[in-house]
């Protein structure tokens, strides 16, 4: 999610903790783990990985290749339905995303939310590796394992609140701007402990297996990891993910103990087609190149587009003649002619002189997509908007929700309002929302100062009205 509104940055997100492990029991032959002492409900590990969720997910380049991420999804599908029953949380939310980078990582937040690298797809050996790195994954969430750590936490205030220190960036001022101080690939992971390594070693063999993957793919994985690790100061996943001892023998022991059932596989050279895809990309960036470009001001579009501006308290009334744009491969709009565009990534701003600058514009309307988890407008909205208000502490929701259409679809709307810390002045954002046809939400925030809104209302409704979308490969409609 990306913003037009001047604001301070926040940090939020999840901390780095170290899980200590309830200890494993053996029955006969097969490990049987045993779920972690938790005093945290589990809508706290829901709301924790939700919130965490929209951070990540305005940072990190996400891959919107439509193939890939609907085969990583299905896999993922495959592999939580292979969940043992007394770990398969019914409230948990499990969903894919491929992160657009190009080391050898993925992680998974509580809750359900997971993100695997492009770079450990196309360096996996086959199909079972890459599942093997989710079914580990998978395990953690479903042991619930990031709040049972702060169970054992001595202090209260070393707890849930611990989980908010990482993630770094401001929701509004634009995604462009945002600054990562902390933005490190092995901060997004939680370090687990080596006796809960040990667990979902353990347990992500058995989904493994019930999935129909062979175990030893993920004992395998370990040392495609390792090895493509050498010379670049160590593999990154394995930094996050300590090695318990022996971790190579001790899944391919379970294994022996387990049958792996008979899951049709549809299409077998799927992973390899995959691969392929994802090679004949422009190259990925790593993540300390994605964290040095934030750092520097940099986001998915380059340089801050609005960072060289100047803000002043006589900025010009929109203009009554209008220009249309037509950018982002999808957009068509009208906008005031003495209106500057700024485009970056899947967004673009749009704002007089005198109304932007290294924090966002105070005056003007932006455009964009945002990747929300459940494809369906009211709750997408409402993520959308929650993370608007977590980052922005002088904003509130004036009304609720309502219904509207924006580019003849159905629509929803709601204003927020609070005083800026630029202008001093009471800012009133408009927020209108619609479904693309690939299930990502559309918004449109407008902003202009309260005692001004007679000047921009007409603005804004015209824009809102002359919104074309081609999003469906049939020209703009």
């Amino acid at each position: 999610m990306k913003s037009t509104f001047m604001i301070k940055k926040q940090i939020a997100g999840l901390l780095a903790v170290v899980i200590a492990a309830t200890p494993m029991l053996v029955l006969g032959q097969q490990t049987q783990v045993s779920m972690p002492k938790n005093k945290y409900k589990v809508e706290e590990d829901i709301k924790l990985g939700r919130d965490a969720a929209v951070q990540v997910e305005q940072q990190f380049p996400l891959l919107s290749d439509r193939e890939a991420v609907d085969y990583v999804q299905r896999i993922g599908s495959r592999l939580v339905n292979a969940i043992p029953r007394q770990f398969n949380e019914p409230a948990f939310n499990y969903r894919f995303q491929i992160v657009n980078a190009s080391d050898l990582n993925a992680f998974a937040l509580p809750g359900g939310p997971m993100y695997v690298n492009r770079g450990m797809i196309e360096k996996a050996r086959n199909e079972g590796e890459m599942a093997g790195v989710m079914a580990h994954e998978i395990s953690h969430v479903a042991l619930r394992h990031a709040t049972a750590q702060a169970t054992k936490q001595s202090s209260a205030k070393n707890t849930l609140g611990m989980l908010g220190m990482i993630i770094g960036g401001a929701i509004l001022g634009g995604q462009t701007g945002a600054q990562l101080g902390m933005l490190g690939a092995a901060a997004w992971m939680t370090k687990y402990s080596r006796e809960y390594e040990t667990q979902s070693d353990i347990l992500g063999a058995q989904i493994m297996a019930n999935a129909g993957y062979d175990p030893r793919d993920l004992a395998n994985v370990f040392r495609t990891i390792a090895e493509e690790g050498k010379g670049r100061g160590g593999p990154e996943w394995l930094s996050s993910h300590p090695d318990p001892g022996n971790r190579f023998e001790k899944i391919n022991r379970e294994a022996q103990y387990l049958t792996i059932r008979n899951v049709p596989n549809n299409d077998p050279r799927a992973f390899g087609r995959i691969q392929e895809r994802l090679r004949s990309m422009p190259p990925a960036r790593t993540m300390a190149e994605i964290e040095r470009d934030y750092k520097a001001g940099q986001g998915q579009g380059g340089q801050n587009p609005t960072a060289s501006g100047r803000y002043s308290n006589n900025v010009q009334f929109p203009s009554t003649r209008v220009r249309t744009y037509s950018g982002l491969n999808w957009l068509r709009v009208n906008v005031p002619t003495n209106w500057r565009d700024f485009p970056s990534g899947d967004s673009v701003m749009f704002a007089p002189d005198g109304a932007f600058g290294d924090q966002g514009i105070t005056h003007g309307a932006m455009f964009g997509i945002y990747r929300g988890q459940t494809q369906r407008l009211e709750n997408d909205t409402e993520e959308y908007v929650r993370g608007i208000l977590q980052a922005n502490s002088f904003l509130r929701q004036r009304d609720q929700f309502s219904r509207t259409t924006v580019a003849g679809r159905q629509g929803a709307t709601t204003t927020l309002a609070g005083r800026s810390p630029i202008t001093g002045r009471t800012e009133v954002v408009y927020i209108h929302t619609t479904m693309l046809r690939n299930g990502e939400l559309f918004y449109v925030a407008s902003v202009a100062p309260e005692d001004q809104l007679s000047r921009y209302q007409n603005t804004f409704r015209n824009m809102l009205n002359s919104i074309r979308l081609n999003d469906g490969g049939f020209g703009f409609r």
